[in-house]
Protein backbone atom coordinates (compact mmCIF):
# COMPACT_ATOMS: atom_id res chain seq x y z
CA UNK A 1 0.00 0.00 0.00
CA UNK A 2 1.00 3.75 -0.86
CA UNK A 3 2.28 5.79 2.01
CA UNK A 4 -0.77 8.20 2.34
CA UNK A 5 -0.38 11.35 1.34
CA UNK A 6 -3.81 12.94 2.47
CA UNK A 7 -6.15 11.75 5.22
CA UNK A 8 -9.24 10.33 3.36
CA UNK A 9 -11.56 11.33 5.36
CA UNK A 10 -10.22 15.02 4.39
CA UNK A 11 -10.81 14.12 0.41
CA UNK A 12 -14.02 15.25 -0.85
CA UNK A 13 -14.63 11.73 -2.76
CA UNK A 14 -14.23 9.54 -0.54
CA UNK A 15 -16.55 11.92 2.16
CA UNK A 16 -19.00 12.02 -0.88
CA UNK A 17 -18.13 7.78 -1.21
CA UNK A 18 -19.07 7.30 2.99
CA UNK A 19 -22.51 9.51 2.54
CA UNK A 20 -23.17 7.04 -0.43
CA UNK A 21 -22.73 4.06 1.50
CA UNK A 22 -24.82 5.15 4.41
CA UNK A 23 -27.68 6.12 1.87
CA UNK A 24 -27.37 2.54 0.42
CA UNK A 25 -27.98 0.68 3.84
CA UNK A 26 -30.38 3.00 4.53
CA UNK A 27 -32.47 2.36 1.56
CA UNK A 28 -31.66 -2.08 1.88
CA UNK A 29 -33.10 -1.80 5.48
CA UNK A 30 -36.02 0.62 4.50
CA UNK A 31 -37.12 -2.00 1.82
CA UNK A 32 -38.53 -4.72 4.14
CA UNK A 33 -37.80 -4.21 7.50
CA UNK A 34 -40.88 -2.52 9.10
CA UNK A 35 -43.02 -5.72 10.16
CA UNK A 36 -46.57 -3.83 9.56
CA UNK A 37 -48.07 -6.11 12.93
CA UNK A 38 -45.34 -4.48 15.05
CA UNK A 39 -41.07 -4.92 15.02
CA UNK A 40 -38.95 -5.20 12.75
CA UNK A 41 -37.97 -8.50 10.51
CA UNK A 42 -34.76 -9.69 10.29
CA UNK A 43 -33.55 -10.04 6.47
CA UNK A 44 -32.14 -12.11 4.47
CA UNK A 45 -29.23 -12.12 2.31
CA UNK A 46 -31.48 -10.19 -0.76
CA UNK A 47 -33.16 -8.03 1.71
CA UNK A 48 -36.36 -9.85 2.55
CA UNK A 49 -37.70 -11.27 5.77
CA UNK A 50 -35.98 -14.25 6.67
CA UNK A 51 -37.93 -17.03 7.05
CA UNK A 52 -37.64 -20.66 9.33
CA UNK A 53 -37.45 -21.35 12.43
CA UNK A 54 -37.53 -18.27 14.64
CA UNK A 55 -38.28 -15.91 12.81
CA UNK A 56 -41.05 -14.49 14.07
CA UNK A 57 -39.16 -14.00 17.62
CA UNK A 58 -38.60 -10.18 18.06
CA UNK A 59 -35.11 -9.27 20.01
CA UNK A 60 -35.10 -6.22 21.74
CA UNK A 61 -31.97 -4.76 20.00
CA UNK A 62 -33.02 -4.80 17.23
CA UNK A 63 -35.69 -2.59 17.18
CA UNK A 64 -33.70 -0.47 19.46
CA UNK A 65 -30.88 -0.24 17.11
CA UNK A 66 -33.04 0.45 14.31
CA UNK A 67 -34.46 2.92 16.43
CA UNK A 68 -30.79 4.65 16.92
CA UNK A 69 -30.12 4.20 12.79
CA UNK A 70 -33.51 5.63 11.67
CA UNK A 71 -32.91 8.92 14.45
CA UNK A 72 -29.69 9.19 12.52
CA UNK A 73 -31.62 8.94 9.19
CA UNK A 74 -33.78 11.86 10.31
CA UNK A 75 -31.16 14.06 11.70
CA UNK A 76 -29.47 13.89 7.97
CA UNK A 77 -32.92 14.95 6.76
CA UNK A 78 -34.02 11.27 5.02
CA UNK A 79 -38.03 11.26 4.12
CA UNK A 80 -39.74 8.45 5.92
CA UNK A 81 -37.32 8.00 8.65
CA UNK A 82 -39.11 9.15 11.02
CA UNK A 83 -42.00 6.66 10.18
CA UNK A 84 -39.43 4.00 11.39
CA UNK A 85 -38.34 6.02 15.06
CA UNK A 86 -42.35 5.90 15.65
CA UNK A 87 -42.86 2.42 15.01
CA UNK A 88 -39.93 1.24 16.87
CA UNK A 89 -40.98 3.71 19.91
CA UNK A 90 -44.40 2.19 19.91
CA UNK A 91 -42.89 -1.23 19.88
CA UNK A 92 -40.26 -0.98 22.89
CA UNK A 93 -43.15 0.83 25.03
CA UNK A 94 -45.78 -1.24 24.13
CA UNK A 95 -44.52 -4.71 23.79
CA UNK A 96 -41.02 -5.01 24.96
CA UNK A 97 -41.59 -3.19 28.06
CA UNK A 98 -43.01 -5.47 30.91
CA UNK A 99 -45.73 -3.44 32.67
CA UNK A 100 -46.38 -6.61 34.99
CA UNK A 101 -42.49 -5.95 36.82
CA UNK A 102 -40.91 -3.32 34.91
CA UNK A 103 -37.99 -3.31 32.61
CA UNK A 104 -37.79 -4.68 29.34
CA UNK A 105 -37.53 -8.17 27.93
CA UNK A 106 -35.39 -9.68 25.75
CA UNK A 107 -37.69 -11.05 23.18
CA UNK A 108 -41.40 -11.31 22.47
CA UNK A 109 -43.96 -12.73 19.94
CA UNK A 110 -47.19 -11.71 18.62
CA UNK A 111 -48.24 -14.15 21.52
CA UNK A 112 -45.96 -12.53 24.01
CA UNK A 113 -42.85 -13.03 25.38
CA UNK A 114 -40.47 -15.39 23.92
CA UNK A 115 -37.47 -14.84 26.41
CA UNK A 116 -38.74 -12.57 29.36
CA UNK A 117 -35.94 -12.65 31.02
CA UNK A 118 -34.02 -8.87 31.74
CA UNK A 119 -30.33 -8.57 30.11
CA UNK A 120 -28.14 -5.65 31.17
CA UNK A 121 -27.40 -5.81 26.82
CA UNK A 122 -31.00 -5.05 25.87
CA UNK A 123 -31.44 -2.12 28.37
CA UNK A 124 -28.65 -0.96 27.22
CA UNK A 125 -29.66 -0.62 23.89
CA UNK A 126 -32.79 0.87 25.30
CA UNK A 127 -31.29 3.80 26.55
CA UNK A 128 -29.68 4.69 23.42
CA UNK A 129 -32.38 4.90 21.58
CA UNK A 130 -34.13 6.70 24.27
CA UNK A 131 -31.22 9.45 23.78
CA UNK A 132 -30.81 9.16 20.25
CA UNK A 133 -34.51 10.05 20.02
CA UNK A 134 -34.48 12.53 22.95
CA UNK A 135 -31.79 14.32 20.60
CA UNK A 136 -34.35 15.22 17.81
CA UNK A 137 -37.51 15.75 20.13
CA UNK A 138 -39.52 12.14 19.63
CA UNK A 139 -42.21 13.05 21.99
CA UNK A 140 -42.10 9.36 23.71
CA UNK A 141 -38.46 9.61 24.37
CA UNK A 142 -38.77 11.38 27.51
CA UNK A 143 -40.93 9.14 29.54
CA UNK A 144 -38.85 5.92 27.86
CA UNK A 145 -35.59 7.85 28.98
CA UNK A 146 -36.72 8.53 32.51
CA UNK A 147 -38.07 4.53 32.93
CA UNK A 148 -34.63 2.72 31.56
CA UNK A 149 -32.83 5.00 33.63
CA UNK A 150 -34.72 4.08 36.69
CA UNK A 151 -34.54 0.26 35.86
CA UNK A 152 -30.43 0.70 35.38
CA UNK A 153 -30.01 2.43 38.40
CA UNK A 154 -32.45 0.64 40.67
CA UNK A 155 -32.25 -3.02 39.09
CA UNK A 156 -28.94 -3.44 37.34
CA UNK A 157 -26.35 -0.88 38.34
CA UNK A 158 -23.69 -2.03 41.29
CA UNK A 159 -22.33 0.96 42.71
CA UNK A 160 -19.56 -0.79 44.67
CA UNK A 161 -18.53 -2.04 41.25
CA UNK A 162 -18.45 0.52 39.14
CA UNK A 163 -20.76 -1.55 36.24
CA UNK A 164 -23.58 -3.69 36.01
CA UNK A 165 -25.33 -6.42 36.65
CA UNK A 166 -25.77 -9.08 33.71
CA UNK A 167 -28.90 -10.97 34.20
CA UNK A 168 -32.06 -11.34 36.47
CA UNK A 169 -35.55 -13.69 35.93
CA UNK A 170 -38.55 -11.71 34.69
CA UNK A 171 -39.60 -11.11 38.20
CA UNK A 172 -35.79 -9.41 38.62
CA UNK A 173 -35.21 -13.28 40.96
CA UNK A 174 -31.27 -13.48 40.32
CA UNK A 175 -30.80 -16.44 38.34
CA UNK A 176 -26.67 -15.99 37.61
CA UNK A 177 -23.51 -14.89 38.74
CA UNK A 178 -22.51 -13.89 35.83
CA UNK A 179 -20.99 -10.21 34.78
CA UNK A 180 -19.71 -9.27 31.34
CA UNK A 181 -17.54 -6.83 29.62
CA UNK A 182 -19.81 -6.59 26.35
CA UNK A 183 -22.99 -5.55 27.92
CA UNK A 184 -20.88 -3.12 30.09
CA UNK A 185 -19.44 -1.82 27.24
CA UNK A 186 -22.69 -0.92 25.38
CA UNK A 187 -23.96 0.30 28.29
CA UNK A 188 -20.71 2.74 28.27
CA UNK A 189 -21.56 3.49 24.70
CA UNK A 190 -25.62 4.91 26.02
CA UNK A 191 -24.75 6.50 28.85
CA UNK A 192 -22.43 9.22 26.90
CA UNK A 193 -25.19 9.66 24.19
CA UNK A 194 -27.77 10.12 27.50
CA UNK A 195 -25.23 12.62 29.14
CA UNK A 196 -24.89 13.97 25.23
CA UNK A 197 -28.76 14.29 24.93
CA UNK A 198 -29.56 15.70 28.89
CA UNK A 199 -26.32 17.03 29.77
CA UNK A 200 -26.45 15.63 32.99
CA UNK A 201 -23.55 14.41 34.76
CA UNK A 202 -24.68 11.39 36.31
CA UNK A 203 -24.93 9.46 32.70
CA UNK A 204 -21.16 10.69 32.36
CA UNK A 205 -19.60 9.71 35.72
CA UNK A 206 -21.61 5.81 35.32
CA UNK A 207 -19.89 5.66 32.02
CA UNK A 208 -16.26 7.04 33.34
CA UNK A 209 -16.25 4.01 36.28
CA UNK A 210 -17.00 1.33 33.94
CA UNK A 211 -14.35 2.17 31.57
CA UNK A 212 -12.22 2.39 34.72
CA UNK A 213 -13.34 -0.77 36.06
CA UNK A 214 -13.03 -2.77 32.49
CA UNK A 215 -10.02 -0.56 30.50
CA UNK A 216 -7.70 0.89 32.91
CA UNK A 217 -7.80 -1.84 35.68
CA UNK A 218 -9.24 -5.05 34.06
CA UNK A 219 -7.22 -5.25 31.28
CA UNK A 220 -4.16 -4.68 32.40
CA UNK A 221 -4.11 -7.16 34.85
CA UNK A 222 -5.09 -9.87 31.41
CA UNK A 223 -1.43 -9.12 30.13
CA UNK A 224 -3.32 -6.16 27.88
CA UNK A 225 -5.77 -8.55 26.46
CA UNK A 226 -9.51 -7.16 27.37
CA UNK A 227 -11.36 -9.99 28.94
CA UNK A 228 -14.90 -10.79 28.74
CA UNK A 229 -16.61 -13.23 31.39
CA UNK A 230 -16.23 -12.72 35.15
CA UNK A 231 -17.95 -14.05 38.46
CA UNK A 232 -20.06 -11.65 41.09
CA UNK A 233 -17.45 -9.98 42.53
CA UNK A 234 -15.66 -8.88 39.17
CA UNK A 235 -12.87 -11.72 39.09
CA UNK A 236 -12.01 -13.10 35.18
CA UNK A 237 -13.55 -16.20 34.67
CA UNK A 238 -10.87 -17.51 31.84
CA UNK A 239 -12.54 -20.69 31.71
CA UNK A 240 -15.77 -19.23 30.76
CA UNK A 241 -17.78 -21.23 27.72
CA UNK A 242 -21.42 -21.69 27.12
CA UNK A 243 -21.62 -22.57 23.77
CA UNK A 244 -23.28 -18.87 22.56
CA UNK A 245 -21.12 -17.40 20.07
CA UNK A 246 -22.82 -13.76 22.19
CA UNK A 247 -20.09 -15.30 24.65
CA UNK A 248 -17.67 -16.66 23.42
CA UNK A 249 -14.71 -18.69 25.15
CA UNK A 250 -11.56 -16.05 25.16
CA UNK A 251 -11.33 -12.79 24.44
CA UNK A 252 -12.54 -11.01 21.35
CA UNK A 253 -10.76 -8.46 19.09
CA UNK A 254 -13.53 -6.68 17.60
CA UNK A 255 -14.45 -5.50 21.65
CA UNK A 256 -11.03 -4.27 21.58
CA UNK A 257 -11.53 -1.73 18.59
CA UNK A 258 -14.60 -0.59 20.04
CA UNK A 259 -13.51 0.22 23.44
CA UNK A 260 -10.59 1.98 21.66
CA UNK A 261 -12.98 4.81 20.19
CA UNK A 262 -15.79 4.43 23.43
CA UNK A 263 -12.20 5.61 25.73
CA UNK A 264 -11.70 8.43 23.11
CA UNK A 265 -15.12 9.61 22.99
CA UNK A 266 -15.45 8.85 26.69
CA UNK A 267 -11.80 11.16 26.85
CA UNK A 268 -12.99 13.84 24.78
CA UNK A 269 -16.77 14.37 26.84
CA UNK A 270 -14.81 14.45 30.20
CA UNK A 271 -12.08 17.45 29.12
CA UNK A 272 -9.45 15.27 28.09
CA UNK A 273 -8.42 15.07 31.66
CA UNK A 274 -8.13 11.31 32.36
CA UNK A 275 -4.30 10.72 31.34
CA UNK A 276 -4.66 6.95 31.13
CA UNK A 277 -6.95 6.54 28.21
CA UNK A 278 -5.16 7.55 24.74
CA UNK A 279 -2.21 5.19 25.61
CA UNK A 280 -4.77 2.84 26.70
CA UNK A 281 -6.59 3.40 23.45
CA UNK A 282 -3.72 2.77 21.13
CA UNK A 283 -2.86 -0.46 23.03
CA UNK A 284 -6.19 -2.04 22.68
CA UNK A 285 -6.54 -0.78 18.64
CA UNK A 286 -2.38 -2.05 18.60
CA UNK A 287 -2.67 -5.13 19.78
CA UNK A 288 -6.15 -5.66 18.08
CA UNK A 289 -4.48 -5.30 14.31
CA UNK A 290 -1.34 -7.19 15.53
CA UNK A 291 -2.95 -10.44 17.12
CA UNK A 292 -6.35 -10.48 15.56
CA UNK A 293 -6.12 -9.05 11.78
CA UNK A 294 -5.54 -11.96 9.26
CA UNK A 295 -2.80 -11.47 6.25
CA UNK A 296 -5.96 -12.03 3.63
CA UNK A 297 -7.60 -9.24 5.73
CA UNK A 298 -10.93 -9.61 8.39
CA UNK A 299 -10.12 -9.88 11.70
CA UNK A 300 -10.83 -12.69 13.95
CA UNK A 301 -13.52 -13.10 16.01
CA UNK A 302 -12.03 -14.73 19.30
CA UNK A 303 -8.50 -15.50 20.39
CA UNK A 304 -7.33 -17.76 23.09
CA UNK A 305 -5.55 -16.71 26.18
CA UNK A 306 -2.22 -17.31 24.44
CA UNK A 307 -3.29 -14.91 21.39
CA UNK A 308 -4.16 -17.99 18.82
CA UNK A 309 -7.39 -18.36 16.73
CA UNK A 310 -10.13 -19.79 18.27
CA UNK A 311 -13.24 -18.98 15.98
CA UNK A 312 -11.79 -17.48 12.71
CA UNK A 313 -14.80 -16.11 11.38
CA UNK A 314 -14.02 -12.81 10.27
CA UNK A 315 -17.38 -10.92 11.21
CA UNK A 316 -18.23 -7.54 9.80
CA UNK A 317 -18.70 -5.60 12.98
CA UNK A 318 -15.45 -5.67 13.77
CA UNK A 319 -14.46 -3.94 11.32
CA UNK A 320 -17.16 -1.55 11.53
CA UNK A 321 -15.28 -0.83 15.11
CA UNK A 322 -11.57 -0.81 13.63
CA UNK A 323 -12.75 2.13 11.05
CA UNK A 324 -14.42 4.34 13.77
CA UNK A 325 -11.01 4.08 16.26
CA UNK A 326 -8.62 3.82 13.83
CA UNK A 327 -10.01 7.55 12.49
CA UNK A 328 -10.14 8.83 16.04
CA UNK A 329 -6.69 7.83 16.61
CA UNK A 330 -5.98 9.23 13.51
CA UNK A 331 -7.18 12.41 15.11
CA UNK A 332 -4.84 12.40 17.70
CA UNK A 333 -1.70 10.70 16.24
CA UNK A 334 0.49 12.27 14.55
CA UNK A 335 2.29 9.80 11.17
CA UNK A 336 0.65 7.03 8.85
CA UNK A 337 -0.04 4.68 11.14
CA UNK A 338 -3.41 4.54 11.94
CA UNK A 339 -4.28 6.35 8.75
CA UNK A 340 -2.81 2.76 6.62
CA UNK A 341 -5.21 0.83 9.05
CA UNK A 342 -8.30 3.38 8.27
CA UNK A 343 -7.54 2.50 4.24
CA UNK A 344 -6.50 -1.47 4.91
CA UNK A 345 -9.77 -1.86 6.63
CA UNK A 346 -12.12 -0.09 4.29
CA UNK A 347 -10.49 -2.40 1.75
CA UNK A 348 -11.22 -5.19 3.21
CA UNK A 349 -14.56 -4.03 3.54
CA UNK A 350 -15.16 -2.47 0.14
CA UNK A 351 -14.21 -6.06 -1.21
CA UNK A 352 -15.35 -8.54 0.90
CA UNK A 353 -18.76 -7.25 2.84
CA UNK A 354 -20.31 -4.39 0.74
CA UNK A 355 -23.29 -6.14 -0.99
CA UNK A 356 -22.97 -3.90 -3.96
CA UNK A 357 -25.32 -6.30 -6.05
CA UNK A 358 -28.19 -7.20 -3.30
CA UNK A 359 -27.53 -4.04 -0.96
CA UNK A 360 -26.37 -3.72 2.73
CA UNK A 361 -23.42 -5.60 4.11
CA UNK A 362 -22.06 -9.28 4.65
CA UNK A 363 -21.76 -10.83 8.07
CA UNK A 364 -18.60 -12.52 6.71
CA UNK A 365 -16.89 -12.99 3.62
CA UNK A 366 -18.15 -14.86 0.62
CA UNK A 367 -16.21 -18.13 1.44
CA UNK A 368 -17.11 -18.94 4.91
CA UNK A 369 -18.70 -22.24 4.68
CA UNK A 370 -20.15 -21.84 8.25
CA UNK A 371 -21.36 -17.94 9.05
CA UNK A 372 -22.44 -17.22 12.52
CA UNK A 373 -25.25 -14.94 11.51
CA UNK A 374 -28.39 -15.63 9.03
CA UNK A 375 -29.14 -13.25 6.64
CA UNK A 376 -27.93 -9.50 7.22
CA UNK A 377 -29.28 -8.54 10.65
CA UNK A 378 -27.65 -5.41 11.45
CA UNK A 379 -27.58 -1.38 10.14
CA UNK A 380 -26.24 -0.32 13.60
CA UNK A 381 -21.96 -0.62 13.42
CA UNK A 382 -22.26 -0.22 9.47
CA UNK A 383 -23.72 2.68 9.59
CA UNK A 384 -22.09 4.52 12.12
CA UNK A 385 -18.95 3.18 10.48
CA UNK A 386 -19.67 5.03 6.92
CA UNK A 387 -21.13 8.89 9.27
CA UNK A 388 -18.12 8.34 12.20
CA UNK A 389 -15.22 9.76 9.68
CA UNK A 390 -17.48 12.55 8.50
CA UNK A 391 -18.04 14.18 11.94
CA UNK A 392 -15.52 15.50 15.01
CA UNK A 393 -14.26 13.16 17.29
CA UNK A 394 -15.55 14.65 20.24
CA UNK A 395 -18.92 12.59 20.89
CA UNK A 396 -21.33 10.50 18.91
CA UNK A 397 -22.59 10.43 15.58
CA UNK A 398 -26.12 12.35 17.22
CA UNK A 399 -24.07 14.57 18.64
CA UNK A 400 -22.16 15.20 15.47
CA UNK A 401 -25.07 15.90 13.72
CA UNK A 402 -27.26 17.70 15.77
CA UNK A 403 -24.07 20.04 15.93
CA UNK A 404 -23.76 20.00 12.29
CA UNK A 405 -27.41 20.55 12.12
CA UNK A 406 -27.85 23.64 14.95
CA UNK A 407 -29.45 21.17 17.08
Amino acid sequence: MPTPSARWADLPFHRHWLEQQAGELLTFFERRSLDPAGGFFILDDAGEPLQGPGAEVREIHTATRLVHGFTIAHMMGRPGAADFVDHGMDFIWNVHRDNAHGGYVWSVTRDGPAEARKLAYGHAFVLLAASSALVVGHPDARRLLDDITEVIETRFWEADRGAAAEEFERDWAVFSSYRGQNSNMHLTEALMAAFEATGERAYLDKATRIAELIVRDLTPACGGYLPEHFDTAWNLDRDYENGDHFRPYGTTPGHWLEWSRLCLQLWALSGETADWIPPAARGLFDRAVTDGWRRDGGFLYTLDWDGRPRLTNRLWWPCAEGIGAAHFLNGIEAGDRYETWYRRIWDFVARELIDGDRGGWRTEPRDQAEPLFLGKPDLYHALQACLIPLLPTDGSVTAGLAQSTGR
